[in-house]
């Protein structure tokens, strides 16, 4: 049987950075024993811990108690609920007493201490987690993660943004740990790539700005479009190696923005939680990303299948188109396709050009749902864009958009309802329109 270490790096290195001190590979290990010791005997447990090195030290004691971790993105108590009922979750880890949790709650402090420890060589085959993802009916949606395929995908996101034991990277998150773009990159990473995780606030531009005050250099920073809109307007010039994003396309204005601000590269990753990160680019060199070292993509029928070591092939739920040398563009999701009048275009494009309209801080198109069945169903707009009136906004679209794809109104809100990871779920989007309409 095939393993891969728990810990991948040299001894003394730093693997997680926190306010009060850096964490080595010993002191890690040690605390996720510490931990290990005290959890009962389940097939699965909850991680609900905020604190990004809690998170770690509770998932890898998961891992050596055999343990899968639960991870859902909406921890709402009904999901919680429905998870633990399907699963038999019999505890949940957390660094908060209080958290909502239909099962015992046991308690995450690491204590840091730097007691003799083994480093565990856990099997490939072994299941580490499965990630929760809600649908359009709400319900979650399980994607099972063997730790084969997470080591993998953390050696292949190192040897892609060059993270070398030489010089280890500093990487400052704004991404929460429980979401599968942050677990990857925040979480993982650190275990089996020369780089090293600030623990502390990284959310807003000002806890950014002190992060990286704080961390060595060479610094990377790990964040999301809608909270690198944020870092320009509020960040000041800070010197970082490369800015990485993902969850949603990226503006190459935005981009360009980003790196004339930083004089660094900023890069996206491509992925999916159904597979992880498969793929990145640099948004400024052309839409062509480059898919990741031992992953390999392929065409059947209209769909496209991605492959990898220790992991089923994949469908995606992308369309894309392949070029000749292994790269791909990126059409869009296929739910996110929008028909009208014989002509398509994709949805994250639409939004991408009403965020890039002067003076919109932030909106999204919305598709009416009988858009298929009523020839007269237009497109709504929603904006956050206080200085700027409907007709003009509709003026700009008008310079820029197929006239089939124009909004029929466009509505001011003071905010839309973004989670953590600035995705925007359907259901509290409705919600918010029904209030505005409501008056």
């Amino acid at each position: 049987m095939s393993t891969a270490p728990l810990v991948d790096r040299p001894g003394g290195t730093s693997l997680f950075l926190l306010p009060s001190g850096r964490v080595d590979g010993p002191t890690f290990l040690a605390d996720a024993h510490a931990l290990a010791a005290a959890l009962p005997e389940a097939r699965h447990v909850f991680n609900l811990c905020r604190d990004r090195y809690h998170f770690v030290v509770a998932f890898a004691a998961a891992l050596i108690r055999g343990q899968a971790s639960l991870l859902c993105g909406d921890a709402t108590p009904a999901v919680l609920e429905a998870v633990a009922a399907r699963y038999g979750c019999a505890a949940a880890l957390a660094d908060d007493p209080a958290v909502p949790s239909p099962v015992p709650v046991i308690a995450v402090r690491p204590e840091r201490r730097r007691a003799p420890a083994p480093n565990p060589a856990l099997p490939r085959e072994q299941l580490a987690a499965i990630v929760f993802t809600s649908g359009s009916t709400g319900v979650p949606t399980p994607h099972r993660k063997l730790w084969g395929a997470l080591v993998d995908r953390s050696r292949a996101a190192g040897l892609r943004f060059a993270l070398e034991e030489r010089g280890p990277a500093s990487i400052v998150g704004t991404v929460p740990p429980g979401h599968m773009y942050g677990f990857e990159t925040t979480v993982l990473l650190p275990l089996h790539a020369a780089c090293a995780s600030w623990c502390g606030q990284a959310f807003f531009p000002g806890d950014v700005q002190a992060a990286l005050d704080a961390v060595p250099s060479p610094r990377v920073v790990v964040t999301t479009p809608l909270q690198m809109r944020a870092l320009l307007q509020g960040m000041d010039r800070a010197a970082v190696r490369a800015l990485i994003s993902a969850t949603a396309p990226l503006d190459p204005a935005m981009a360009a923005a980003a790196e004339t601000r930083w004089g660094a590269p900023v890069l996206e990753i491509f992925g999916a939680t159904e597979c992880g990160s498969i793929a990145s680019r640099r948004t400024v060199e052309g839409e062509a990303w480059s898919p990741y070292p031992g992953v390999t993509l392929r065409e059947e029928g209209e769909a496209t299948l991605v492959h990898a070591e220790q992991m089923d092939a994949v469908t995606l739920a992308d369309e894309l188109a392949m070029l000749g040398d292994g790269r791909f563009r990126l059409l869009g999701r296929r739910a996110d396709m929008v028909k009208m009048g014989g002509r398509r275009a994709s949805l994250a494009g639409l939004n991408r050009i009403l965020t890039g309209l002067d003076g919109v801080r932030d909106g999204i198109f919305v598709v009416p749902d009988d858009l298929d069945r009523r020839t007269t169903a237009r497109l709504l707009a929603v904006v956050v864009a206080p200085d700027r009136t409907a007709p003009s906004i509709l003026a700009d679209l008008r310079d820029r958009l197929d006239p089939l794809f124009l909004p029929r109104r466009v509505v001011h809100v003071e905010a839309l309802p973004r989670n953590a990871l600035g995705k925007l779920p359907r259901q509290a989007l409705l919600e918010l329109l029904a209030r505005v309409e409501a008056g």
